[in-house]
């Protein structure tokens, strides 16, 4: 391929749009103010001419890149694939692109990622829950960039918030098997201690179960990551005991899966033998066999509203930038929890 001997500017755009410069560079900075017929002659004109624009020089000028950040604990499994699709369409129709990053529910990981992203000056960043390191917001604080927290309402919250209480979630999901009928119940989370999320709901179940004399046997009460294989593994051994709960509660519908996988296995009927609720209503949940029964997080939503919040924060004049928005939680009943058996 025979190189150009002069890189195509703006202005090149420009004229073969046949438009001002000043029109290619405000689409391209805030497509919203742009008549989408214009944009598309723009956008034509772009890729006849191969144009692409020169990001670091941008950023050196004081002005701003047109990324956001966004560091999720995993990108496996379905945990925060519909929220992370949501957040990307929202800041992709507002200019800008995602940088995703994965910190492996690290939270010293996720301070070196921050770092990085910072470095590649985002104009926003997001993060999921409000637990992290002293030295992730202390740095938040001396860049004075807008940052959102996703997937947790805390109407204290030092960042901004957009997403769900989690304790109600536990609530939720503790007094649906406790309207069942069930006072043998077990539990099935990850670690809690750098995953607020995971802790304010089983701190909340708890509470209910406790309130209702259940039978919490510590036997019953396990610890695995968010893995379909780790889940099942762990409920094969608590689950061909003899003596073993008549429902879980799992910490979402990935571990969830899992334990249906392991019931099956033994040959246990779900839920006649044991009833089983998850958290997050998944895509896939409504199509396992059963049907799972969860409390559904609307991620989507959660996503979409959280990116909108964080577009507008990089456009405001104001240097202050706090919302708190929630979302409601809803019990979803399908097909893996029952009225509890007699023992």
């Amino acid at each position: 391929m025979k190189k150009q001997k002069h890189k195509t500017d703006i202005v090149s755009v420009a004229n073969l749009a046949g438009v001002s410069a000043a029109t290619v560079s405000r689409a391209l900075n805030h497509p919203d103010l742009v008549q989408p017929a214009t944009r598309k002659k723009i956008d034509q004109a772009i890729r006849k001419s191969g144009y692409i624009r020169n990001r670091a020089a941008q950023t050196i000028h004081g002005r701003r890149s047109g990324t956001i950040g966004l560091v999720v604990p995993t990108v496996a499994y379905a945990i925060f694939a519909e929220l992370v699709q949501a957040f990307n369409d929202a800041v992709s129709e507002r200019g800008f692109t995602l940088l995703l990053a994965s910190h492996g529910y690290d939270l010293d990981t996720e301070y070196g990622l921050v770092r990085k992203l910072l470095e590649h000056r985002v104009d926003a960043l997001a993060l999921i829950g409000l637990d992290h390191s002293a030295d992730t917001y202390r740095v938040l604080r001396e860049q004075n960039v807008p940052t959102l927290a996703i997937w947790n309402f805390d109407a204290a919250s030092p960042v901004s918030c957009v997403g769900v209480n989690n304790a109600e979630i536990g609530n939720i999901a503790a007094d649906h098997l406790i309207m069942l009928g069930h006072r043998r119940i077990g539990t099935i989370f990850p670690s809690t201690g750098e995953n607020d999320r995971a802790r304010s709901r089983k701190s909340a179940a708890f509470e209910r179960f406790r309130a209702a004399q259940a039978d919490l046997d510590e036997i019953w009460q396990i610890q695995t990551p968010y893995s379909i294989a780790q889940a099942k593994d762990a409920c094969l051994d608590l689950l061909a005991r003899q003596d073993r709960p008549t429902a879980l509660l799992c910490g979402n519908d990935v571990i969830a899966q899992g334990a249906i996988y392991a019931a099956l296995k033994l040959g246990l009927s779900v839920p006649k033998d044991i009833s089983i609720i998850g958290i997050g209503d998944f895509a896939g949940s409504a199509e396992l066999e059963p049907a799972l029964t969860t409390v559904r997080i609307p991620a989507r939503r959660i996503g979409a509203i959280a990116a909108e919040h964080l577009a507008a924060a990089v456009d405001r004049t104001e240097e202050d930038f706090l919302v708190r928005t929630r979302f409601e939680a809803e019990l979803i009943m399908r097909a893996t929890t029952a009225v509890a058996r007699a023992k």
